[in-house]
């Protein structure tokens, strides 16, 4: 039997024969005498790498290294006790995981927890720990990457629903009856364009949460994967997803991705959440070089640019030739276009439901950063809307927004037609 009190102190009640009993005082200090507890574990696999993440109560002390043939890799815990969450590990790993084969762990001298994670592949693993932030108390975080990462535009070329349509018209059996934007087979665009699909958050971190429990997170990827199937049905056009199933990218990463594969437009997806329930619409924003066009903006630009300390990024890997590039190069340019795409797919979402600002919106977003390529950010809603989070989890309405993003995405390229690229970046 025990108690909570006010100070974090446990009253416990210990009973002996004869019906005499024990009060003893739980103190944090006490607990900081017996060492950490691992609370949590959490796995995050993907392709492109797999994320471990043990939660525990307090900070604690750790080395790893790596072992070959076969591959694995080796985390020894100082001062932490062995639990049954420790003891579960093994049950953990799934078998389709695309780089651990398992987990496990035990006593491996006194005072030392031994973590042995044995590999399927060669590995780069970084080993970090992050702070306590919003839920989540101190985590040690294992991610596991691949030694050596494909190539995204050769991945690109393996996927046969990507490869380039034929240019010309294919014939049509009849016309349409009524003047139509979209004419099947009909290009948009006279050369291949590629278009990046960043679905909000993910992994470790939810992005925000409805009152109905509904994470940003889910949404962001149903519409995105919606958003892309569309896309690839276009001729001459594809998608790739920063993410594609549930599993954290830094935002300095997702700008990274767009790049390398030459995209020609991002778009960044989200269903944000706003300190007032009755706030509604949804809203387009692009980056700013100065100030943010409302305090809303500013507080959700804000907000969403935190989102690597709750997903937990390794800082001192952070990549500075790409940092200095984007805080250094102007980009007048690149934002002129990002605000006529804005525009275009801003008068596509007003015919799906309510705007929440009738004008594209801007703030300084780090994930809109890339340089040269036009980019946006669109709130497709906002989530702590009960109303709008019902319709968020509607499989039509999902769909009905992806189709007025595609929509404003071939306006824009109708009126701003894509110059011409590298035989690399055509792939044809």
């Amino acid at each position: 039997m025990s108690e909570r009190l006010p100070d974090g102190r446990r009253r416990q009640l210990l009973r002996f024969a004869g019906g005499a009993s024990l009060v003893l005082l739980v103190t944090p200090l006490a607990r900081a005498a017996r060492g950490p507890s691992v609370v949590a574990v959490r796995v995050w696999p993907a392709a492109d790498y797999t994320r471990v993440t043990l939660e525990t109560d307090a900070s604690v002390k750790f080395s790893h290294f790596t072992v070959k043939n076969p591959e694995r890799l080796v985390v020894d815990l100082e001062g932490v006790e062995f639990n049954g969450v420790l003891d579960g590990l093994s049950g953990k790993i799934a078998a389709d995981d695309p780089y651990i084969k398992l987990l496990r762990a035990g006593r491996f001298k006194p005072g030392v927890v031994r973590l042995v994670m044995e590999l399927k592949t060669e590995v780069a693993p970084q080993v970090f720990v992050l702070a306590p932030v919003g839920e989540y108390g101190h985590r040690l975080v294992l991610d596991v990457y691949p030694a050596n990462a494909p190539d995204p535009l050769l991945a690109l070329l393996d996927k046969k629903e990507l490869q380039p349509l034929p240019l010309e018209d294919k014939p049509e059996a009849q016309p349409p009856a009524a003047a139509e934007p979209r004419r099947p087979g009909k290009p948009v665009v006279d050369r291949l364009v590629t278009i990046t699909l960043d679905p909000g958050h993910g992994g470790e971190d939810p992005g925000a949460v409805g009152r109905r429990g509904t994470h940003e997170k889910a949404v962001t990827l149903a519409v995105a994967k919606r958003l892309k199937a569309k896309i690839d049905a276009e001729p001459n056009m594809r998608a790739v997803l920063t993410r594609d199933s549930d599993f954290f990218v830094p935002l300095q990463m997702r700008v990274q991705k767009a790049r390398r594969v030459q995209s020609d437009l991002f778009v960044s997806i989200h269903a944000d959440a706003f300190i007032r329930p009755d706030a509604r619409g949804a809203s387009v924003f692009v980056l700013s070089e100065n100030g943010a066009t409302s305090s809303a903006a500013r507080w959700l630009a804000n907000k969403e640019n935190a989102a690597d300390l709750i997903g937990g990024v390794n800082f001192n890997t952070k990549d500075p030739v790409l940092a200095r590039t984007l805080l250094d190069l102007s980009q007048t340019a690149t934002i002129n276009d990002s605000l006529k795409l804005g525009k275009a797919v801003l008068g596509e979402l007003d015919r799906v439901g309510d705007l929440h600002k009738p004008h594209v919106e801007q703030a300084g977003f780090a994930v809109l950063k890339a340089p040269d390529i036009p980019s946006i950010l669109v709130e497709t809603a906002f989530i702590s809307n009960p109303e709008e989070e019902r319709r968020l989890n509607d499989e039509v309405y999902q769909d009905r927004l992806a189709e007025a993003v595609l929509s404003g995405i071939r306006k824009y390229f109708k009126l701003n037609p894509p110059l011409a690229k590298s035989k690399l970046a055509r792939l044809d």
